[in-house]
Protein backbone atom coordinates (compact mmCIF):
# COMPACT_ATOMS: atom_id res chain seq x y z
CA UNK A 1 0.00 0.00 0.00
CA UNK A 2 2.47 2.37 0.85
CA UNK A 3 4.69 1.63 -2.45
CA UNK A 4 1.15 2.13 -4.25
CA UNK A 5 0.78 5.55 -2.35
CA UNK A 6 4.50 6.73 -3.16
CA UNK A 7 3.55 5.68 -6.68
CA UNK A 8 0.93 7.77 -7.01
CA UNK A 9 2.28 10.71 -4.93
CA UNK A 10 5.41 10.82 -7.36
CA UNK A 11 2.83 10.88 -10.61
CA UNK A 12 1.08 13.57 -9.27
CA UNK A 13 4.19 15.85 -8.36
CA UNK A 14 5.23 15.33 -11.82
CA UNK A 15 1.92 15.90 -13.37
CA UNK A 16 1.79 19.29 -11.19
CA UNK A 17 5.61 20.01 -12.41
CA UNK A 18 4.01 19.56 -15.73
CA UNK A 19 1.26 21.42 -15.31
CA UNK A 20 2.96 24.61 -14.01
CA UNK A 21 5.25 24.59 -17.29
CA UNK A 22 2.55 24.61 -19.46
CA UNK A 23 2.30 28.56 -19.14
CA UNK A 24 5.76 28.97 -19.83
CA UNK A 25 5.47 26.65 -22.69
CA UNK A 26 2.24 28.42 -24.36
CA UNK A 27 2.68 31.71 -23.51
CA UNK A 28 6.18 32.01 -24.04
CA UNK A 29 8.50 29.14 -25.70
CA UNK A 30 5.54 28.41 -28.97
CA UNK A 31 5.19 32.09 -29.80
CA UNK A 32 9.23 33.17 -30.10
CA UNK A 33 9.82 29.29 -31.50
CA UNK A 34 6.88 29.92 -34.19
CA UNK A 35 7.98 33.17 -34.98
CA UNK A 36 12.00 31.66 -35.90
CA UNK A 37 9.95 28.87 -37.75
CA UNK A 38 8.12 30.94 -39.89
CA UNK A 39 11.07 33.65 -40.63
CA UNK A 40 13.84 31.36 -40.87
CA UNK A 41 12.27 27.77 -41.52
CA UNK A 42 9.28 29.00 -43.93
CA UNK A 43 11.11 31.72 -45.44
CA UNK A 44 8.75 34.51 -44.30
CA UNK A 45 9.29 38.50 -43.74
CA UNK A 46 10.23 39.50 -40.28
CA UNK A 47 6.70 42.00 -40.08
CA UNK A 48 4.54 38.11 -41.51
CA UNK A 49 6.74 36.04 -38.79
CA UNK A 50 5.63 38.43 -36.09
CA UNK A 51 2.40 38.49 -37.23
CA UNK A 52 1.49 34.79 -37.79
CA UNK A 53 3.36 34.35 -33.79
CA UNK A 54 1.11 36.84 -32.39
CA UNK A 55 -1.81 34.25 -33.16
CA UNK A 56 -1.47 32.15 -30.07
CA UNK A 57 -1.07 35.10 -27.61
CA UNK A 58 -3.66 37.22 -29.20
CA UNK A 59 -6.21 34.25 -28.76
CA UNK A 60 -4.79 33.13 -24.84
CA UNK A 61 -5.01 37.24 -24.25
CA UNK A 62 -8.71 37.64 -25.58
CA UNK A 63 -9.90 34.15 -24.20
CA UNK A 64 -8.62 35.03 -20.78
CA UNK A 65 -10.52 38.28 -20.31
CA UNK A 66 -13.74 36.37 -21.75
CA UNK A 67 -13.56 33.39 -19.48
CA UNK A 68 -11.87 34.79 -15.95
CA UNK A 69 -12.00 38.37 -17.12
CA UNK A 70 -8.74 38.93 -16.23
CA UNK A 71 -5.48 39.38 -18.43
CA UNK A 72 -3.32 36.63 -18.92
CA UNK A 73 0.18 38.99 -18.39
CA UNK A 74 2.54 36.61 -19.93
CA UNK A 75 0.62 36.08 -23.04
CA UNK A 76 -0.25 39.37 -23.06
CA UNK A 77 3.48 40.90 -22.68
CA UNK A 78 3.94 38.54 -25.55
CA UNK A 79 1.82 39.99 -27.81
CA UNK A 80 2.58 43.40 -26.66
CA UNK A 81 6.31 42.72 -27.70
CA UNK A 82 4.70 41.47 -31.01
CA UNK A 83 2.64 44.53 -31.96
CA UNK A 84 5.79 46.57 -31.04
CA UNK A 85 7.98 44.24 -33.06
CA UNK A 86 5.62 44.62 -35.87
CA UNK A 87 5.77 48.59 -36.18
CA UNK A 88 9.49 49.04 -35.61
CA UNK A 89 9.93 46.28 -38.36
CA UNK A 90 8.47 49.06 -40.98
CA UNK A 91 11.13 51.20 -39.72
CA UNK A 92 14.38 50.48 -42.41
CA UNK A 93 17.63 52.23 -44.01
CA UNK A 94 19.91 53.41 -41.59
CA UNK A 95 22.08 50.15 -40.12
CA UNK A 96 22.52 51.54 -37.02
CA UNK A 97 18.63 52.48 -36.65
CA UNK A 98 18.42 48.60 -37.34
CA UNK A 99 20.69 47.77 -34.82
CA UNK A 100 19.29 50.25 -32.48
CA UNK A 101 15.73 48.56 -33.71
CA UNK A 102 16.89 45.10 -32.35
CA UNK A 103 16.92 46.14 -28.95
CA UNK A 104 14.02 47.31 -28.65
CA UNK A 105 12.45 44.06 -27.48
CA UNK A 106 14.33 44.17 -24.55
CA UNK A 107 12.98 47.43 -23.49
CA UNK A 108 9.50 46.45 -24.37
CA UNK A 109 9.52 43.01 -22.03
CA UNK A 110 11.62 45.02 -19.53
CA UNK A 111 8.98 47.64 -19.39
CA UNK A 112 5.98 45.58 -19.36
CA UNK A 113 8.10 43.18 -16.20
CA UNK A 114 7.74 46.27 -14.25
CA UNK A 115 4.03 47.60 -14.85
CA UNK A 116 2.99 43.63 -14.16
CA UNK A 117 5.14 45.01 -10.63
CA UNK A 118 3.41 47.82 -10.02
CA UNK A 119 0.16 46.35 -10.91
CA UNK A 120 0.59 43.33 -8.33
CA UNK A 121 1.10 40.76 -10.64
CA UNK A 122 4.73 40.38 -11.46
CA UNK A 123 4.82 38.30 -14.35
CA UNK A 124 8.66 36.58 -13.96
CA UNK A 125 6.90 34.84 -10.70
CA UNK A 126 5.81 32.33 -13.66
CA UNK A 127 8.96 31.32 -14.74
CA UNK A 128 10.65 30.74 -11.52
CA UNK A 129 7.74 29.52 -9.27
CA UNK A 130 8.15 26.56 -10.65
CA UNK A 131 11.96 25.61 -10.14
CA UNK A 132 10.93 26.45 -6.62
CA UNK A 133 8.16 24.53 -5.85
CA UNK A 134 9.38 21.50 -8.27
CA UNK A 135 5.90 20.15 -8.44
CA UNK A 136 5.94 18.82 -4.77
CA UNK A 137 2.30 19.33 -3.29
CA UNK A 138 3.61 20.49 0.15
CA UNK A 139 5.72 23.00 -1.27
CA UNK A 140 2.76 24.32 -3.19
CA UNK A 141 1.05 24.12 -0.19
CA UNK A 142 4.02 25.98 1.81
CA UNK A 143 4.50 28.76 -1.42
CA UNK A 144 0.28 29.50 -0.79
CA UNK A 145 0.88 30.07 2.69
CA UNK A 146 3.69 32.32 2.21
CA UNK A 147 2.27 34.33 -0.11
CA UNK A 148 -1.04 34.72 1.60
CA UNK A 149 0.53 35.37 4.97
CA UNK A 150 4.13 36.82 4.08
CA UNK A 151 4.85 40.76 3.22
CA UNK A 152 8.57 39.59 3.06
CA UNK A 153 7.87 36.66 0.86
CA UNK A 154 5.75 38.68 -1.66
CA UNK A 155 8.63 41.34 -1.61
CA UNK A 156 10.98 39.57 -2.46
CA UNK A 157 9.03 38.24 -5.48
CA UNK A 158 8.73 41.49 -6.34
CA UNK A 159 12.30 42.20 -6.27
CA UNK A 160 13.19 38.79 -8.55
CA UNK A 161 10.87 40.68 -11.50
CA UNK A 162 12.30 44.03 -10.36
CA UNK A 163 16.15 43.06 -10.89
CA UNK A 164 14.63 41.63 -14.66
CA UNK A 165 12.61 44.62 -15.80
CA UNK A 166 15.75 47.04 -14.81
CA UNK A 167 18.71 44.90 -16.11
CA UNK A 168 16.37 44.45 -19.65
CA UNK A 169 16.25 48.11 -19.89
CA UNK A 170 19.73 48.10 -19.06
CA UNK A 171 20.52 45.96 -21.64
CA UNK A 172 18.72 47.86 -24.27
CA UNK A 173 20.80 51.23 -23.21
CA UNK A 174 24.06 49.96 -23.64
CA UNK A 175 22.76 48.13 -26.98
CA UNK A 176 21.63 51.76 -28.29
CA UNK A 177 24.71 53.71 -27.24
CA UNK A 178 26.72 50.74 -28.85
CA UNK A 179 24.69 51.14 -32.15
CA UNK A 180 25.59 54.75 -32.46
CA UNK A 181 28.97 54.94 -31.05
CA UNK A 182 30.74 50.82 -32.06
CA UNK A 183 31.38 50.22 -35.61
CA UNK A 184 28.24 48.46 -37.02
CA UNK A 185 30.36 45.15 -37.97
CA UNK A 186 31.48 45.41 -34.64
CA UNK A 187 27.93 46.10 -33.29
CA UNK A 188 26.53 43.05 -35.01
CA UNK A 189 28.08 40.67 -32.42
CA UNK A 190 28.98 42.30 -29.45
CA UNK A 191 25.02 42.95 -29.60
CA UNK A 192 24.95 39.39 -28.87
CA UNK A 193 27.86 39.46 -26.37
CA UNK A 194 25.94 42.44 -24.37
CA UNK A 195 22.78 40.33 -24.29
CA UNK A 196 24.35 37.10 -22.80
CA UNK A 197 25.89 39.11 -20.09
CA UNK A 198 22.59 40.72 -19.40
CA UNK A 199 21.16 37.40 -19.16
CA UNK A 200 23.95 35.91 -16.91
CA UNK A 201 23.92 38.94 -14.21
CA UNK A 202 19.77 38.77 -14.19
CA UNK A 203 20.16 34.96 -13.31
CA UNK A 204 22.90 35.82 -10.51
CA UNK A 205 21.51 39.24 -9.13
CA UNK A 206 17.73 37.68 -9.25
CA UNK A 207 18.65 34.44 -7.52
CA UNK A 208 20.55 36.13 -4.93
CA UNK A 209 18.16 39.14 -4.39
CA UNK A 210 14.81 37.12 -4.75
CA UNK A 211 14.87 33.54 -5.78
CA UNK A 212 17.20 32.58 -3.32
CA UNK A 213 15.79 34.41 0.05
CA UNK A 214 12.40 32.58 -1.36
CA UNK A 215 14.11 29.41 -1.45
CA UNK A 216 15.38 29.84 2.41
CA UNK A 217 11.42 31.06 3.56
CA UNK A 218 9.86 28.40 1.67
CA UNK A 219 12.50 25.42 3.29
CA UNK A 220 11.63 27.11 6.75
CA UNK A 221 8.06 27.00 5.83
CA UNK A 222 7.74 22.99 4.94
CA UNK A 223 10.01 22.04 8.22
CA UNK A 224 7.22 24.14 10.47
CA UNK A 225 4.16 23.25 8.01
CA UNK A 226 2.72 26.49 8.81
CA UNK A 227 2.47 26.26 12.71
CA UNK A 228 4.88 28.10 14.77
CA UNK A 229 6.84 29.45 11.71
CA UNK A 230 9.75 32.62 12.79
CA UNK A 231 9.26 35.95 11.31
CA UNK A 232 12.76 36.12 10.40
CA UNK A 233 15.05 34.14 8.03
CA UNK A 234 18.16 33.90 7.81
CA UNK A 235 20.04 34.26 4.25
CA UNK A 236 23.79 33.53 2.62
CA UNK A 237 24.65 36.95 4.41
CA UNK A 238 23.85 35.74 7.56
CA UNK A 239 21.70 38.65 8.28
CA UNK A 240 18.03 37.80 9.11
CA UNK A 241 15.14 38.69 6.51
CA UNK A 242 11.79 39.78 8.15
CA UNK A 243 8.58 38.61 6.52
Amino acid sequence: MAKTNAKANAKTGTQTKRNAFVPLIMDVAVPVGSYYLFRDGFGMSTVAALGWSSVLPAVRTGWSAVKDRTVNGLAALILFVNVVGLLLGFVAGDPRLMLAKDSGVSSVVGIGILVSVALGKPVMTAGMKPWLVKGDERREAAWARLESGSAGFRRFERVFSVVWGVVLLAECVVRVVGAYTVPVDTMVWLGTVIMIVAMVLGFLVSGALGAGPMAAMLERELKSEGQGCSDAVPVASGVAVAR
